[in-house]
């Protein structure tokens, strides 16, 4: 088997994706593949979305999600618009159905050339989070960084997106708080099992606010389309937002987050390609395509 397969480097309003293509084959991006392209300042990444044969009838490609640790992720939003992208340009599809370690995924292209991703439902239930210990009303838990007569951040509420996500509300910018510190400490907080991805959010008016995500697995990032999705959720299951928000991540992206009567949610925004070529996806070892190198 030829070891080199084909990827592009893509961002979804900023989030960093690597789009492997490893159809018709049975090897993986393996997590030493992921921390070496991770730390190559050309193909550094938020997730790689490694698109592989479908394994259930009725879906289009098996997605794996490598985070910039090696680690794998169970749902990336911007990632799949960015394979949305792909695939349509090469197919021509308008429509797909992706199939994930959380479940099934279906997105579209809009014909703006914007990308519908429907994220499914959202959970709330502290052992569908999960969390390691009961809250009855995950709204709002019991968390809190700093000082306890003066926290920093506190009181988040607290969802899964097929991944877990903590929402710290503030009225404050979401620059004034120094992310790149606590967000390690409160993804790793003994209270999320399996880690959390760590938000920040300034409701703006009843349909926007302003996001900084510490993204789990990959640290402080431009964007982080789950977390969006989580904010918003959250947003208006607290009443501080309506059910359709636009929310403005780090890069100044911008994402239309709709959380449908159906209970579904509906993530909307662009995908971009940057430039294309062969990677090995047991070593990292990658080449950029002639035609891309100016």
């Amino acid at each position: 088997m030829s070891s080199h397969i084909p990827f592009a480097r893509m961002n979804g309003i900023g989030n960093a994706i690597l789009v492997a293509d490893l159809r018709g084959r049975a090897d993986r991006v393996t997590p030493d593949a992921a921390r070496a392209l991770a730390s190559d300042p050309a193909t550094a990444f938020d997730q790689i979305m490694a698109i592989h044969d479908a394994r259930t009838a009725g879906t289009d490609n098996y997605i794996q999600i490598i985070n910039s640790d090696g680690s794998f992720a169970q749902a990336c939003g911007n990632g799949t618009r960015c394979v949305v992208a792909a695939l349509a340009a090469e197919t021509g599809k308008r429509s797909f159905t992706f199939e994930t370690v959380a479940g099934i995924l279906n997105a579209r292209e809009n014909d703006d050339g914007s990308i519908s991703v429907d994220l499914g439902m959202p959970r709330f239930g502290w052992q569908d989070i999960p969390l390691a210990e009961e809250f009855r009303d995950t709204r709002m838990i019991e968390l809190q960084i700093g000082p306890i007569d003066a926290p920093v951040l506190h009181s988040p509420s607290v969802a899964s997106m097929g991944n877990p996500h903590a929402i710290f509300w503030v009225d404050e910018d979401v620059w004034s708080y120094d992310l790149d510190r606590f967000g390690p400490l409160l993804e790793n907080h003994p209270i999320f099992p399996e880690r959390a991805n760590i938000t920040i959010a300034q409701v703006t008016s009843r349909g926007s606010m302003n996001i900084r995500t510490w993204e789990r697995g990959a640290g402080l990032t431009l964007a982080c389309g789950s977390a969006a999705c989580a904010a918003a959720v959250c947003g208006a299951r607290t009443n501080r937002t309506d059910r359709i928000v636009e929310i403005t991540a780090p890069s100044g992206g911008k994402l239309s987050i709709e959380w449908r009567d159906d209970d579904h949610v509906i993530m909307t925004g662009p995908a971009e390609w940057e430039f294309s070529g062969t990677l090995d996806p047991e070593t990292g070892a990658w080449q950029r395509d002639v035609e891309d190198v100016a």
